[in-house]
């Protein structure tokens, strides 16, 4: 009998069928519509469903040089926050992994703080600390300023690794005679790779496609997102700003479904 009950509880039901489907429904809809509306023949109105579908807005934003500066802008920015978020956020973590010390606790919760801000607080905050020593806001503001989420990113997937690598494994090899680096590089590496790996994809799409920080530290400068903000309220060509959202999913959503899959295996393991 409570074998039975128990099935039937795993068993979900139609009515959380329906939820799950609603919700998803809910989820993606307006992504569709954006992707949709990107192929669209009409270039004035939101008309639906459209006139016609077309490739010419494609080929019309690929030939718009602000289009193309405001992408660079933006994968350099994204490009050289991640890279300092993979060195900072990987020694914090290894640095607050391991053994206990007095304030630990006080100190990690300082440090994945920046995360748990609303966006516009942390933006506002780096402004004011720019203006204070007399910068402007530039292209290395952005990269401090994304860099403050990115590192934590990549903090909290070394950090859940680090925590999962027995320390027998560590002892062992500073029995066998290997000093800190050759434990780093033949014992500890190999275990935080794909985690390294997966922070990195994650945090390049979440400094890809921010907005809010980078409004208070860009001054003068546009990524894609302030580009496709700007072009909201004057566009030249609406379908153009749907092409161009259609690319900023497209690059977000490839290294996101890598990070993914990249963590998939650690969570069975951690399950089984």
């Amino acid at each position: 009998m409570r074998s039975e009950r128990r099935r039937d509880w795993n068993r979900p039901s139609l009515g959380s069928k329906l939820a799950a489907a609603a919700g998803l429904v809910f989820l993606h809809a307006p992504v569709w519509v954006i992707v949709l509306y990107a192929f669209t023949t009409e270039d004035r109105t939101y008309q639906f469903p459209p006139p016609g579908l077309t490739l010419h807005w494609f080929s019309v934003a690929l030939a718009r040089e602000d289009i193309w500066a405001a992408l660079r802008l933006s994968v350099e920015v994204a490009g050289v926050a991640t890279l300092a978020a993979l060195i900072l956020g990987s020694f914090a973590a290894f640095a607050l992994a391991r053994r206990p010390f007095p304030g630990k606790e006080t100190i990690t919760l300082l440090f994945v703080l920046p995360i748990a801000l609303p966006g516009i607080l942390t933006g506002l905050a780096l402004l004011t600390g720019i203006r204070t020593v007399g910068l402007e806001p530039n292209f290395w503001t952005i990269v401090a300023g994304h860099a403050t989420f990115c590192l934590v990113i990549v903090y909290n997937n070394v950090v859940a690794r680090l925590r999962r690598i027995p320390q027998s494994w560590i002892e062992a090899s500073q029995d066998l005679g290997a000093r800190g680096p050759q434990t780093f590089v033949y014992v500890l590496l190999p275990q935080i790779a794909t985690a390294l790996l997966a922070g990195g994809m994650l945090a390049f799409a979440l400094s890809f496609d921010e907005i809010i920080v980078t409004m208070f530290t860009a001054g003068h400068e546009k990524t894609l997102p302030i580009w496709f903000y700007s072009e909201l309220f004057r566009p030249r060509e609406r379908p153009v700003t749907n092409v161009v959202a259609v690319l900023v999913m497209t690059v977000t959503l490839v290294p996101i479904l890598l990070a993914y899959y990249l963590t998939k295996p650690d969570e069975h393991a951690t399950g089984a």
